[in-house]
């Protein structure tokens, strides 16, 4: 740009900013209410923020009053006129928001006003005037009508959400305490969701689950209450209802979401629900209590497969069980907090040399006597809890110790469906192999074959990281999941584990013999080593190496130890 150019535009002026634009551009309009008269005198914006047709209409107080609309639990005159602060020399300030219809009373456009000003009283001590601005707040007010909304309201149905939902339930249960009357909560869960989002994406996959929530709304009755308990879950609050009752609307709950297919842009799609409930306060004193077993009484329902309903009922068998749970959970937690987690390693050796080729670590808990219990009486606990994520967490730093210690050659380890997706222990075993890389092609990492299929794409991208990373992969109790080799194939595994349920009866198991001579003929054309486990005497051994197996694991070989063997390890690469 020119020296001229700039001089220029220095020069020229900028237009002159003028209040009345302003105001008119946020919606904004001053007024000054003489109290005596009742005369209003407005900014000359008026006309253009409120959208009436003259000044007539709103010059006096009583003529804005008109306006208002009638279900309004304020106003300015009452803010000014009946309240109980006293002007003491400085005005009283005052604020409130009220609609107003511009269009006059019985029309559908309505303005949000924010109105703050100040009065000032007479020399009796009366309001004598007030000044001000109104201020225009339709955006902001369907802004908090919304977030009102939604702190009751789930936004996919409509219906409420699960806090709301939980505090309808309180709510229900203190009225049927007081009056001795019963209710139910059911939990109803829509069936095969997850292949229903896989098959037609999220979006269809929530309009489903939003048309059934409307089904199941048309069939209750108007004391009842629906909400979103969780993302495929609802959860429906039954009055007057008993143990006849319930099965009566579950009945009608299923027929209603399977009698008819939902209509989606994708196409028609088939739906059923599983229901599980209680009644109440029979079998729950409080809302968790009521949550806790309608919950267990779905899992229960889906045990029998799509579309069923199971009511909870009370079990002493059951109650033991779930004791039991939470205080082999405690007793885990803190043997993980305690640092009891220790390991077992048993060798994993070649078929003809018997020399060793890795030891599988395995994960035990160092009772507080000294005994140690191994991963079959509690991983499966852990699972089911949610803790195996944690122990798997505790694995691997103890595994990559071991190997940072001294040559004990390649060890195994196992690890969970869940670590498989969690990113925070690859990012463990990352850091930890990035000061000391030549630990890497010692740690071969296995995980379950039903582990694997249960999501393909993210266990491939699983192998395919531990890969670059330079650790190998097993694929453990093979054969377990019938799976279809050609899926486990693309996952490029350096070895296969045939499942020890094949193995502990091969002698004598004509069926096992087929399968398993099946399966390492697979392995073997395709070049991967196979490994059978739980081989326990010789005769297995002789059957196995006839077909090709190259390594066994099992009593025969080696009992769990405290420490991997000395024996050099042999390549298995």
């Amino acid at each position: 740009m020119s020296q001229r150019s700039e001089q220029a535009m220095v020069a020229t002026p900028a237009p002159a900013l003028r209040a009345r634009d302003i105001l008119t551009a946020v919606g904004e309009v001053i007024y000054e209410w003489s109290i005596a008269d009742d005369t209003i005198r407005w900014g000359d914006n008026a006309l253009d923020v409120l959208g009436v047709a003259s000044l007539d209409r709103i010059s006096t107080g009583r003529h804005f009053a008109a306006l208002l609309e009638p279900s309004n639990l304020t106003s300015r005159h009452d803010a000014v006129l009946n309240g109980s602060t006293a002007d003491e020399g400085k005005g009283v300030a005052y604020q409130v928001q009220y609609s107003l219809l511009p269009d006059g009373p019985g029309t559908a456009r309505r303005l949000w006003i924010e109105d703050i000003g100040r009065w000032y009283a007479d020399p009796d001590g009366r309001p004598g005037h007030a000044h001000g601005v109104l201020r225009i707040i339709n955006e902001r007010y369907e802004r908090e009508q919304r977030l009102a909304f939604l702190s009751r309201y789930d936004e996919l149905t409509g219906y409420f959400n699960r806090p709301h939902l939980l505090a309808t339930l309180g709510e229900a249960m203190a009225h049927a305490k007081r009056f001795r009357t019963s209710l139910a909560f059911l939990v109803v869960a829509v069936d095969n969701f997850r292949a229903i989002n896989e098959a037609y994406g999220f979006e269809v996959a929530d309009g489903v689950f939003a048309a059934v929530a409307r089904r199941i709304k048309a069939t209750l009755r108007s004391e009842d209450a629906i909400g979103r308990f969780s993302g495929t879950k609802l959860g429906l609050v039954l009055m007057n209802c008993d143990d006849a009752d319930v099965q009566i609307a579950a009945e009608r709950f299923h027929a209603a979401v399977r009698d008819e297919v939902v209509d989606t842009e994708a196409g028609a799609v088939a739906v059923t629900v599983s229901i599980g409930g209680v009644t109440l306060p029979r079998h729950g004193r409080t809302p968790a209590e009521a949550v806790a077993h309608s919950r267990e009484a779905l899992s229960a329902a889906r045990l029998r497969g799509n579309g069923h309903f199971v009511a909870y009922a009370y079990s002493a068998k059951e109650l033991a069980r779930r004791r039991q749970n939470a205080a082999q959970s405690r007793e885990l937690v803190a043997a993980l907090n305690e640092r009891r987690i220790r390991l077992g390693f048993q060798p994993v050796v070649d078929i003809v040399s018997r020399e060793p080729v890795f030891h599988e670590a395995l994960a035990r808990v160092e009772q507080p006597g000294g005994t140690r219990v191994g991963p079959g009486e509690f991983v499966a606990l852990a699972e089911r809890l949610g803790l195996v994520r944690l122990v798997d967490h505790r694995v691997l730093e103890l595994v990559l110790d071991v190997l940072a210690e001294g040559d004990t050659g390649a060890l195994s380890i196992n690890v969970s469906a869940e670590t498989i997706g969690d990113s925070q222990w690859i990012g463990h075993l990352s850091s930890r192999l990035a000061g000391h890389p030549e630990l890497a092609r010692r740690l071969i990492v296995e995980i379950t074959e039903t582990a694997a299929i249960h999501n393909l794409e993210e266990a491939e991208r699983f192998v395919d990281t531990l890969h670059a990373l330079g650790c190998r992969v097993a694929i453990d109790d093979f054969g377990a999941g019938f799976s279809s080799f050609r899926n486990l194939r693309v996952l490029n595994v350096d070895f296969f584990k045939i499942d020890g349920s094949f193995i502990e009866n091969l002698p004598r198991s004509r069926d096992d013999q087929i399968f398993v001579r099946a399966l390492a003929e697979l392995g073997g054309s395709f070049g991967v080593p196979v490994v059978a486990e739980w081989v326990q005497d010789e005769e297995t051994a002789a059957l196995l190496a006839g077909w090709g197996v190259k390594c066994i694991q099992g009593n025969l070989t080696g009992m769990v130890a405290d420490e991997p063997g000395k024996t050099a390890v042999a390549s298995a690469g």
